[in-house]
């Protein structure tokens, strides 16, 4: 090989790997899986481990799947897009957006629950005491360490990347209440509902701060607040809160079985704080125009 010469192998990696569908499929579908993967084993040590060492083994356990889905992502980018993952950099900034992330999750639920109570779908029934906190502290982190890992750190950006923020969101938005069709209690509504709310929301946390723990921040916090503090049903799950305020009446209110993620409240919510994020990063020059790259990050050295 003489000097200067680029090997065959190299060449062809170089170009496939610059490809847009094959890198927004093989992140998604990758991402997607580790973070369905790491659930069995999780829900397995549960079942086998004495009650005694329980809540040690489950939180070692999770920082343990925690760091395996956060590794893989890093190994992506580097091997498809020959860079640091900086925009999971968690030091300094990154630890600032990770808390403002829950603290706005938490805030979003305390608001929506505020309405609930003034409309009287929600009441007041007391403390539910804090049984069930470790096991949503769990659920709350590798969900939104995984999701958005899959979500937004893959598909939404790779998609800006080749189309512009509009139709990423769009796109990002609509797979994302695709993938909730299954959960329990699932509806039309609870699917539009899911798509327009968390998708849109979290999909333009990561456009105005473009980093990824601003939306792992919010993913954690919101679903911590809703199944670990008021006791609602989590996308179709239910869990044990801290505080005890059950839902009744409409299901366009109240969300149903699914849970106040398929309430037109939340809905509404959660849709203006979304436009709140996008209106910030259009006017900090974060939103990128609609545009049409089929190759993505040309490596040096390789010429179009």
């Amino acid at each position: 090989m003489t000097s200067g010469t680029v090997p065959a192998e190299t060449s062809v990696w170089s170009t496939l790997s610059r490809v847009a569908v094959l890198r927004v499929v093989v992140f998604f579908v990758v991402l997607r899986e580790v973070y369905s993967g790491v659930q069995y084993p999780l829900e397995a040590l549960s079942n086998v481990v004495p009650d005694a060492l329980a809540p040690l083994a489950m939180i070692a356990a999770t920082i343990f799947f925690s760091v395996v889905m956060l590794v893989v992502y890093v190994l992506l980018v580097r091997l498809f897009e020959r860079r640091r993952a900086d925009e999971l950099a968690f030091r300094g900034r990154g630890v600032r957006l990770a808390a403002a992330g829950a603290l706005f999750g938490f805030l979003l639920l305390g608001l929506i629950y505020a309405v609930l109570l003034v409309l009287g779908v929600a009441r007041w029934e007391g403390r539910g005491g804090f049984g069930g906190v470790l096991l949503m502290l769990i659920i709350a982190t590798i969900s939104g360490i995984g999701e958005e890992l899959a979500y937004r750190g893959g598909f939404f950006r790779i998609l800006e990347e080749s189309f512009g923020t509009l139709v990423a969101i769009i796109l990002s938005a609509a797979l994302f209440g695709f993938f909730h069709i299954g959960n329990p209690g699932a509806t039309a509504v609870s699917t539009i509902a899911i798509a327009l709310e968390g998708g849109v929301l979290l999909a333009a946390a990561y456009v105005v701060s473009r980093n990824l723990w601003l939306p792992i921040g919010l993913h954690f916090g919101w679903n911590f607040t809703e199944g670990g503090v008021f006791g609602a049903s989590v996308s179709g799950k239910t869990f044990r809160g801290i505080f005890n305020v059950p839902l009744s009446g409409n299901d366009l209110l109240t969300g149903g079985a699914f849970g106040p993620e398929a309430s037109l409240v939340t809905l509404a919510v959660c849709l203006a704080a979304g436009l709140i994020l996008i209106g910030v990063a259009t006017r900090n020059g974060r939103w990128r125009p609609f545009t049409i790259r089929m190759m993505l990050n040309p490596e040096i050295g390789v010429t179009e």
